[in-house]
């Protein structure tokens, strides 16, 4: 096999065209991410309240990063992602209410109430779970890429993760098989420039867009926080893929608003009140998009606040449903798990009982 070239990432799509886009399908974008934010500031304020508990990570401040490139997929691709995972799985299509009582521990939940706020997961809508070990899914997608490859399908599958995952071993192996195997994944990379609370550049010598360029991946870069130039950088990534070009590698350079989880304080230890505010203040991708239609004529303020009413009416129904929702029952325990154990405590995982000892 000849040798691959070393790749120079490519540009990054300017300020993408509003022509491209007819009004609906822009008033549907904002619509769409303000429900993201509203359903991350209710769990947000579920948890503090102890209606969720466990592990809770937020999305709030990269929602143009789940829809600029969940939204140009089809209904049969694949997206499988790490542990911040709700905006994710409310584009793939995942019905909010079964999200929220995910997240509530709750049997109406996506996974039965026994996932949680890491592993919302619903295999009809290809949405191929939240994974808490970083970098885990890396090599899980391009499983699912060779299955997509090997049933000579022309679906895709995209594969999330933090920027503190390249420096996973399993990023490079799986992205090294990935390319010598031709394989329809996307590996997108959230950069939010912190790996929980180290910035990324404390710890890896190159920027995240150049990690992938030793294993011919070709390597682009896009600004996470632009919906539009996300979506139609996207879309041509996609169209390579399905015509066989092989795995693409995407920055989606972005930043998270709150901390890395609900346990993590927002500033004042790794990064200043400062940064965040201005990151807040000026890259907000709800009120970057919201600008371009308020200057085009296309929404007013009064259009803006009916559509805002619409979705916390619709985010508050769901976690009433949530909160009304009963709990797994106790045998629900013993359910979906691969092992048995007998009234010894001894585990035995090829079926057999206690009687065959």
């Amino acid at each position: 096999m000849p040798e691959t070239e070393t790749m120079s990432p490519e540009e990054e799509v300017a300020e993408a065209d509003l022509d491209r886009f007819d009004k609906d399908q822009l008033l549907g974008f904002l619509r769409e991410m303000l429900l993201y934010r509203r359903f991350e500031e209710k769990a947000e304020e579920a948890y503090a309240i102890g209606k969720i508990g466990g592990f809770c990570h937020l999305h709030i401040g990269q929602e143009a990063v789940a829809l600029g490139i969940i939204g140009p997929l089809r209904e049969d691709d694949y997206v499988i992602t790490a542990y911040r995972d709700h905006t994710q799985a409310l584009a793939k299509g995942v019905d909010a209410v079964g999200v929220m009582a995910e997240l509530y521990g709750k049997d109406t939940g996506t996974s039965r109430g026994k996932g949680g706020s890491m592993h919302i997961f619903d295999a009809e809508k290809g949405f191929m779970g939240g994974h808490g070990i970083v970098g885990g899914q890396v090599p899980l997608a391009a499983g699912i890429g060779f299955a997509i490859r090997y049933r000579e399908e022309d679906r895709v599958c995209v594969c999330f993760m933090g920027d503190a995952a390249v420096n996973q071993g399993a990023f490079h192996e799986a992205l090294n098989m990935a390319a010598v195997w031709k394989l329809p994944v996307l590996f997108v990379v959230e950069n939010n420039e912190y790996g929980m609370g180290t910035a990324f550049s404390r710890v890896s010598a190159l920027p995240v867009v150049e990690r992938a360029q030793g294993l011919g991946v070709p390597a682009h870069h896009v600004d996470g926080q632009d919906l539009l130039a996300t979506w139609t950088l996207t879309e041509s990534l996609v169209e390579k893929i399905r015509n066989g070009e092989g795995p693409q590698y995407l920055d989606a350079r972005t930043y998270r608003f709150k901390g890395h989880s609900m346990s993590d304080p927002v500033s004042g230890t790794y990064r200043s009140k400062e940064e965040v505010e201005s990151k807040v203040r000026e890259r907000d991708p709800i009120t970057i998009l919201r600008n371009r239609l308020f200057e085009e004529g296309m929404l007013d303020e009064e259009g803006l606040k009916a559509m805002d009413t619409e979705v916390r009416k619709e985010v508050d129904e769901a976690a009433q449903a949530a909160d009304d929702a009963p709990f797994p029952a106790d045998e629900e325990l013993y359910t979906h798990v691969y092992s048995e154990i007998n009234e010894h405590g001894r585990l035995f995982f090829d079926g057999r009982d206690r009687e065959d000892d």
